[in-house]
């Protein structure tokens, strides 16, 4: 059963706990939930996902708070204030969840736009046929390719290339796709003299208005950023070293409070703004896509579950000189983040070998290029210029053309065959330079000049993405460093003052087991979402990327944590 299915048949009976009928907000709401649910082919309707939002916060509500009724009396409380959060909570992501879900994926869809129109506008330069331009482009990977191939699929038996309806499609989301698209279409009819500028145009167009609309971006997330860094991790850091001098001043404190506040309330704000901050990003570029039946991904679940208990072992061993609490956040944070940085490690490895293909395509364009257009072969060429490509592209040329010459087959199969060069690489840049030194070979010389013109436009499209992750990255630095480090430091060394002050106080303070064991796991949970949080920003959420990142964010935390503990203590 696909994940769609499973997942509406569980949508449909949950929606069963909610048999009363339901509105989905005013017209505006109902009508952006509907084309979500659309857009991610949910399998259900907007009425019956809000039932079944309502239908599990009233489980929630109804397991709940009985539990929090009969629950110890300074429980009670707290315990019933979260089950209720926890329902309301629920009941709205049933509301807002699908269409911020809808937006993370057009996001991250949108961060291949420029790719797309550099194919087509490559293919232009061959032929001047917008028909055959957009199926071109449509042959590449992600969800915008896939759109345009079905435009391109209405588009047969008419007049049209699919191009400008598929531009219209999308001209909500991001208005410089739709005028690109329109002047590769527009470029079939201009005059040859135009031409070549039509395209320069188009090219220009999506390439800057992604450069401009990810710096205003960039720009307009520095406020909100810096109060959730202030008020979402500095301040409730800093509150902590006061707490056991609160308790003995009268206030109503205790160790559920603290719980409810640090380690429900506050990462669920965090979780909250991080979203909202993740769904207002124009565009992402994420990083390729490896299946999980890659060669070079083993089976590695029981590898891991072994790698995660012998690092929660060796934690629970360097904390031995340590009051006792320390051992349970160190073991769950030392366990859980070398697990994750063991799974998600070998796609990585896939991920980081695609990215030195990536390395010196322009150079291997431009040779190749440049061999064409005096009148070499491209499959000789590929092979002349082999030697003269640094790093891993060029040996990926030499492995090309020994295919070839091997095999006897064409630059498409040498390339992207079963047996090819790239068959293993998931890096949709190298594939489509690949397609297009295949369709160089068939069409001969005349092709030397787009096989220059895509180096120049290669240039372009990494420049636009080392650009765009520059603009954001005093954000994402910041994120992530205080995820990692200053943040579980300051907690560690805050909950050693704590320690101290409450030494000295008359009166009932708070125990610091409880207060450490509180405070660690709310920084780890900030490592968590922040960590999250930045690698969202700088390449929309990919499930691999943030899991690698998170398992090291939760590695740095735990050991910056316990050098904060340490070394306040000391210095106390």
């Amino acid at each position: 059963m696909s994940e769609p299915d499973w997942w509406a048949r569980l949508v449909r009976r949950l929606a069963t706990c909610w048999p009363w009928s339901v509105g989905c907000g005013d017209d505006e709401n109902r009508a952006d939930l509907r084309r979500a649910l659309a857009y991610l082919d949910a399998g259900v309707d907007a009425e019956t996902t809000v039932r079944a939002g309502n239908g599990t916060a009233a489980l929630v509500a109804l397991v709940g708070v009985p539990l929090a009724v009969v629950a110890p009396a300074p429980l009670r409380i707290p315990a019933a204030v979260a089950v209720l959060a926890v329902a309301f909570g629920v009941a709205h992501a049933a509301r807002r969840g699908p269409i911020a879900l809808a937006t993370a994926r057009r996001t991250a869809a949108l961060g291949t736009a420029p790719a797309l129109i550099a194919r087509a506008v490559l293919r232009m330069r061959v032929e001047p046929a917008s028909e055959r331009a957009a199926a071109f482009a449509a042959r590449g990977e992600g969800r915008l390719a896939a759109d345009l191939r079905e435009h391109v699929r209405r588009a047969e038996g008419t007049p049209r290339s699919g191009l400008a309806s598929f531009g219209a499609a999308w001209a909500d989301w991001n208005p410089p796709l739709r005028r690109a698209a329109l002047l590769v279409e527009s470029a079939a009819d201009a005059p040859a003299g135009e031409r070549e500028t039509t395209l320069d145009r188009a090219m220009a167009a999506i390439l800057d208005g992604t450069r401009d609309r990810m710096a205003e971006f960039a720009e307009s997330v520095r406020g909100p950023t810096t109060a959730l860094y202030a008020f979402g991790v500095l301040l409730p850091l800093a509150l902590v070293a006061v707490l056991p001098a609160a308790r003995v001043a009268g206030l109503p404190l205790s160790i559920p409070v603290l719980v409810v506040v640090y380690d429900l309330l506050l990462p669920a704000a965090l979780v909250g703004a991080s979203a909202w901050l993740s769904v207002r990003r124009p565009a992402a570029f994420p990083p390729p896509e490896v299946s999980p039946d890659h060669p070079a991904i083993p089976d590695r679940r029981w590898p891991t579950l072994a790698v995660g208990v012998g690092a929660g072992l060796l934690a629970l061993l360097a904390t031995a000189p340590l009051p006792g609490w320390t051992c349970w956040p160190v073991l769950a944070g030392g366990g859980l983040g070398a697990a994750l940085v063991w799974w998600f490690r070998p796609v990585k490895a896939v991920r980081d070998d695609a990215r030195a293909v990536e390395a010196n395509l322009t150079d291997a364009l431009y040779l190749v290029g440049r061999r064409v257009s005096d009148s070499a072969a491209v499959e000789s060429a590929i092979a002349d210029a082999a030697p003269e490509v640094a790093g891993r592209t060029g040996e990926t040329l030499a492995e090309t053309a020994e295919i070839q010459r091997r095999l006897r087959v064409g630059v498409r199969e040498a390339f992207l065959g079963e047996y090819g060069a790239l068959a293993d690489v998931p890096s949709p840049q190298a594939r489509s330079v690949a397609a297009l030194l295949a369709l160089a070979a068939r069409e001969g010389r005349p092709a030397g000049r787009a096989i220059v013109a895509m180096a120049d436009h290669v240039d372009d499209l990494q420049r636009v993405e080392r650009e765009a992750r520059r603009e954001l990255a005093s954000v994402t630095g910041t994120l992530r460093n205080t995820a990692a480090v200053f943040g579980p430091l300051v907690g560690g060394a805050t909950v050693a003052l704590a320690d101290g002050m409450a030494a000295g106080t008359l009166g009932d303070p708070l125990p610091t087991a409880a207060l450490g064991l509180a405070v660690s796991a709310y920084v780890l949970l900030m490592a968590a979402v922040l960590t999250a949080l930045a690698t969202g920003l700088e390449r929309g959420f990919d499930r691999a990327l943030v899991g690698y990142r998170v398992g090291l964010a939760l590695l740095g935390a735990v050991g910056s944590f316990l050098a904060g503990f340490v070394g306040a203590g000391f210095a106390a």
